[in-house]
C-alpha cells in the first residue's frame, strides 16, 4: 500500500512540475547578435537562417559597409557589414572573420537575398527577457531602429527592424 501511495505520489508531482515547466516557457521572439560589442536584436519573423563564415567575393568600387558577395546555399546573397553599415567600426578592406563571426540572411519574404555580417551570436531571447528599458535615446533615431531593450544583468539591446532596413534608399540601391 505505501508504494502505490508513494508512486501517486510521484506522479503527482511530476505532473506539478510538468504543469510549471509549460507554464514558464518563454518564447523566443529574438535573435540577439553583437556587432563591435553593440547588442543587437533581430526579429525572428524578420531574420532567416545563419551561416558560419564562408570566402566572401569583394565587389570593386562599392560602398564601404558592402563586403561582398557569397554563395550560401547555391544562392548567391550580398553581404553588409552591419558594424560597418551602422557606423559602429571603420571599414577594414579584406578583414578575416573570427570563430564568432556569423551571417544572418534576411527572410525570403523581404524579396532581397542579403546577408548581414555580425560579430557575434548572443542566442535567442524572449520579450521577458528583454523588458523594453525605462531610459529611451533621446532624439532621432533611424527608421530601422525599434525600441532599447534591457537584459537581467543591465545590459542594452537595441532592436533592428531588418525590413525597415532592408528597404533604406542607400542600402536597396546597393543590395537589390
Amino acid at each position: 500500500m505505501t508504494n502505490k501511495t508513494a508512486l501517486r505520489e510521484l506522479q503527482q508531482r511530476l505532473a506539478e512540475r510538468m504543469q510549471a515547466a509549460r507554464d514558464t516557457t518563454l518564447i523566443a521572439n529574438w535573435l540577439a547578435v553583437e556587432c563591435a560589442g553593440v547588442g543587437l536584436l533581430f526579429s525572428l519573423k524578420q531574420a532567416s537562417e545563419i551561416f558560419a563564415p564562408v570566402p566572401i567575393k569583394a565587389v570593386p568600387y562599392a560602398k564601404p559597409w558592402l563586403a561582398g558577395v557569397a554563395n550560401l546555399r547555391g544562392g548567391l546573397f550580398t553581404v553588409v557589414d552591419l558594424a560597418v553599415y551602422l557606423g559602429l567600426r571603420e571599414p577594414s578592406p579584406g578583414r578575416q572573420a573570427s570563430a564568432q563571426t556569423r551571417l544572418v540572411s534576411l527572410n525570403a519574404e523581404l524579396n532581397l537575398n542579403c546577408a548581414l555580417l555580425v560579430d557575434r551570436l548572443a542566442g535567442l531571447r524572449s520579450d521577458e527577457q528583454l523588458p523594453l528599458a525605462a531610459e529611451q535615446p533621446a532624439g532621432p533615431l533611424p527608421r530601422f531602429a525599434g525600441a532599447l531593450r534591457r537584459d537581467e544583468a543591465g545590459r542594452h539591446w537595441q532592436e533592428i527592424n531588418l525590413e525597415a532596413l532592408s528597404r533604406q534608399e542607400n542600402f536597396l540601391h546597393i543590395v537589390a
